[in-house]
């Protein structure tokens, strides 16, 4: 069954309203007024396709510990970025299988991967995935490529927006969101009217957290993971659109550099990834630990 999802927010509602049953998903406007005349709508949020298989979560039984999903970018008929010795979907199935394992290690937070192999999967599924598991955090790993500019390196992290914040973001943003076409032809079939509305009421209670996250992350990788100058980002990646999950795209580096490429290759790399982030995870369930049904 569907999950409701009612989100509050303040302002005009009735264009909203006027959206309705676009691409088959129905946006159901139904306002209240409360004592302090805040309207609400509430609607139904877009889940899993019927039959579509779920991976297994790993990790303790208790489900009212945290769940991370981590989302192994690109696969399949689709590898990412490329370099002479490297494919993106590789290398971040590694770095995706080396974080599992060592909060595996470390225990009390869930785990599930959107693919453990090299499956295609479109940014409606993973985002779905991540909804229909009622995850509490989503984690997306990439990595990038500047062609023959092999001397740009450096980690960057991206959280959803309509604005990106650089040119750089704009294209990155682009050239990822065309992964879920093929010949030109977008396979995921959703309504960009309607996502944009969802995102922009929901992700209101989502986007401080994942901010938050970033945070984290920066400052736990300190050390460990050699990041951009410029590592915090912006950009409207379809793959950070689950409108009530906190989520964030880690782009773990460039693998045209070929240090950089072995070092998020190698078993060493991997495992340092691993424990910053780990580490960043586990700060950010102390501070927002789940809410109890």
């Amino acid at each position: 069954m569907p999950i409701l999802q009612t989100y509050w927010f303040t302002g005009l509602i009735a264009g909203l309203l006027a959206v309705a049953s676009v691409a088959g998903l129905i946006v159901a406007g139904i306002v209240h007024i409360k004592p302090q005349a805040v309207p609400s709508l509430r609607f139904t949020l877009p889940v899993a396709a019927p039959g579509m298989a779920l991976p297994d979560v790993a990790g303790p039984a208790d489900t009212r510990l945290p769940l991370v999903v981590i989302d192994a970018g690109h696969g399949g008929h689709d590898p990412g970025a490329v370099s002479d010795n490297h494919l993106e979907k590789e290398v971040v199935l590694g770095l995706a299988i080396a974080l599992r394992d060592r909060l595996l290690q470390d225990g009390n937070i869930r785990i599930a991967l959107t693919r453990e192999d090299d499956r295609f999967l479109a940014f409606s599924e993973r985002v779905a995935i991540a909804r229909e598991l009622e995850a509490d955090l989503f984690l997306s790993i990439h990595a990038d490529s500047a062609g023959e500019r092999s001397e740009v390196t450096g980690a960057s992290i991206y959280v959803l927006s309509d604005e990106a914040t650089s040119e750089a973001a704009r294209r990155f943003a682009a050239r990822e969101n065309r992964a879920d076409m093929v010949n030109g032809i977008p396979i995921s079939g959703d309504s960009t009217e309607v996502t944009d509305i969802l995102v922009e009421l929901s992700q209101r209670r989502t986007s401080a957290a994942s901010e938050e996250f970033v945070e984290l992350m920066l400052r736990e990788g300190e050390g460990d993971i050699q990041f951009h100058p410029d590592p915090q980002r912006a950009a409207g990646l379809a793959v950070l659109r689950a409108p009530d999950v906190p989520s964030v795209l880690f782009e773990s580096g460039f693998i045209s550099n070929p240090d950089e490429a072995r070092a998020l290759a190698s078993p060493q790399g991997q495992q340092r990834f691993a424990n910053a982030i780990s580490r960043a995870i586990r700060v950010y369930f102390a501070r927002n630990p789940p809410e109890e049904e």
